[in-house]
């Protein structure tokens, strides 16, 4: 899962460390500040600011949260918004296919799991020592619908089947960063070709003013799904600054209004662009190509 450059609800960055570094051991005693090894180095399980809750670090950077005993409480504020897009996918608590590219401590796919049971989820996470230290500290439910391979973005994608899945999220980062390789025409059109017709893709990007990186994801995403819309902090939209940014896509529509009642009600309230405000705030972009891309600014 990505790096949380939004905090969790009415938290400074001081505080939040402060909280997570301060805590004891988690469930059972087993959990605190433990690394794990090989291709997962640089990972550390915090306990978190309440029992059974874990912040999952990589490379310094806040990844995941994860409440194991309230799998439906998004912490972190992007997080939380790819949760409302989608809950408003389909009937309220019907199943629902999803893929994530990226994974981590799986917090999104344990939050579908838990308000949409039944559903069918393929999580890409290619760090496999991570994996098994999420699953060890961590436990997925049983009965989750989630199948995790260990494979990256791209790999994985190819390997899944057209028309597949109502909703693609793309969530990963290396060392603070979105992978150059997933934000190009050519891995757009991967994600276009499993999605229903109907299907979305939620991009979580990482960017500061004035968007220039993100201005080339947004034209490459167009390429292949026309329908966007992107929310965000309205700091980071204001250059106050950098953040996460949500971009949504479709080959048909988006659910623009419903996002907007939930932005407005949300505890910690975000801006949502529609298909004509992203072209005014954050048009003009030429598209990533695999022969011509780069990985998001640096944190």
């Amino acid at each position: 899962m990505g790096s949380a450059s939004d905090l969790p609800h009415g938290a400074t960055r001081v505080q939040w460390l402060r909280r997570t570094t301060e805590q004891g051991t988690g469930h059972n005693g087993s959990v605190a500040n433990r690394d794990a090894r090989d291709d997962a180095a640089g990972a550390k399980l915090v306990p978190a600011d309440r029992a059974n809750s874990y912040v999952l670090r990589l490379d310094g950077h806040d990844q995941s949260y994860v409440d194991l005993d309230d799998p439906t409480r998004l912490v972190f504020d992007y997080v939380r918004r790819m949760g409302d897009v989608l809950d408003t996918l389909g009937t309220p608590g019907a199943a629902l296919r999803v893929a994530h590219v990226g994974g981590a401590a799986m917090t999104l796919p344990r939050y579908v799991a838990a308000t949409r049971p039944r559903s069918t989820q393929v999580v890409l996470e290619p760090a496999e020592a991570l994996t098994a230290l999420v699953r060890a500290e961590l436990p997925l439910p049983a009965r989750s619908g989630i199948k995790v391979r260990p494979l990256d973005g791209r790999s994985g994608l190819v390997g899944l089947r057209d028309g597949a899945f109502d909703a693609v999220v793309v969530d990963a980062y290396a060392k603070g960063q979105v992978p150059a390789d997933l934000v190009t025409v050519e891995a757009v059109a991967e994600i276009a070709r499993v999605l229903t017709p109907e299907g979305l893709v939620l991009f979580n990007l990482s960017d500061r003013a004035p968007f220039a990186w993100t201005r080339r994801v947004i034209a490459a995403v167009r390429t292949q799904l026309p329908r966007v819309m992107v929310s965000a902090e309205p700091a980071t939209l204001r250059a106050r600054r950098g953040g996460n940014l949500l971009l949504v896509a479709s080959r048909s529509g988006l659910p623009e209004s419903a996002l907007l009642e939930r932005a407005a009600r949300s505890a910690s309230p975000y801006k949502v662009l529609g298909a004509a405000a992203v072209s005014d705030a954050l048009g003009g972009g030429n598209a990533f190509t695999d022969a011509d891309t780069e990985a998001s600014p640096r944190p």
